[in-house]
């Protein structure tokens, strides 16, 4: 057994699962999908050669060799984490404005932001919640220190540190894809969400009308849980009393956006580039993941 692969990652998301009992949380917890997060559990599995879950059911049990590992994966993350604020220089104070769309502040950065606080408790981030067009606007302008955004087809720039699968979505027990016309709720125009959405609609030849508009995913997640329309968001925001549809439903796939993230050229402190940094490093394409395997069916 080589424990050098015994990644960080599928550790914390060990723990989480645990804490949790759920994958779907789990994911959000730390934004990731939750194929992500399955295919860690089953890459842990196969570096200890051993069967960490009881695999029966929807219900999470630990096996005895699966309490053995969450016991040490517990103190290895804590050492970890010890270690990661030891290491940061407790030297670095300032305030750095982060802009990034509320779907990626709600979905995606909360264990990311979380972490960093600990690492550097004396730099103060705040964060500025808008589209990602105005977003750009704001840090090539130097309002914006930092900006996580969607690319756009018009964007210049930037550093690519992750895609994210667009899915559709409705309320669990919602039947509006079976409509005709299907009803939308999407993100306002000039968004490339919302332009996914109806060209794939209209290449595959299906009626669509407009249900609700929306800046905020929290409407776009109000019109769906209502059961009045199918809206269309990365696969990171799934959360309960949402499902996800696709094929079986009728609704032809979707691509992935990539996420951009930009700096601008007036941040120079070292407060704006230890955020910059952090996150480029916790957001980065995790190829070997996105590749592998089909999910375990676990809520």
């Amino acid at each position: 057994m080589n424990l050098i692969s015994l990644d960080i990652r599928m550790l914390r998301s060990l723990i989480s699962v645990v804490e949790t009992g759920s994958i779907t949380e789990t994911a959000r917890r730390l934004g990731r999908t939750q194929p992500a997060i399955t295919l860690q559990l089953q890459r842990l599995e196969e570096l200890t050669a051993k069967q960490l879950f009881l695999h029966g059911g929807r219900r999470l049990t630990l096996t005895e060799d699966g309490s053995m590992v969450l016991t040490y994966a517990k103190s290895i993350l804590r050492l970890h984490d010890e270690l990661i604020s030891q290491l940061a220089s407790q030297e670095i104070e300032g305030q750095v404005v982060l802009g990034t769309p509320d779907l990626y502040a709600a979905f995606m950065l909360p264990s990311i932001l979380s972490v960093f606080r600990k690492s550097f408790p004396r730099i103060q981030v705040e964060l500025n919640c808008a589209l990602s067009t105005p977003l750009v606007g704001l840090v090539k302008r130097g309002d914006v220190d930092i900006a996580l955004v969607t690319r756009m087809n018009d964007f210049t720039g930037g550093q690519v540190v992750r895609r994210e699968q667009l899915v559709w979505m409705t309320g669990e027990q919602s039947a509006a894809y079976q409509e005709r016309p299907i009803p939308l709720a999407l993100l306002p125009p000039g968004n490339i969400y919302r332009d996914y959405a109806i060209d794939t609609l209209e290449r595959a030849n299906l009626r669509w009308r407009i249900a609700c508009v929306s800046e905020s995913v929290g409407g776009l997640q109000a019109a769906a849980f209502a059961g009045m329309a199918v809206t269309v968001l990365g696969r990171s925001a799934l959360v309960p009393a949402m499902r996800e549809i696709g094929l079986n439903e009728g609704l032809p796939p979707l691509p992935k956006v990539e996420l951009l993230l930009y700096k601008s050229s007036g941040a120079t402190s070292k407060a704006a580039t230890a955020l910059h940094d952090y996150l480029a490093h916790y957001l980065r394409l995790d190829e070997e993941l996105s590749g592998r395997g089909v999910p375990i069916e676990l809520s």
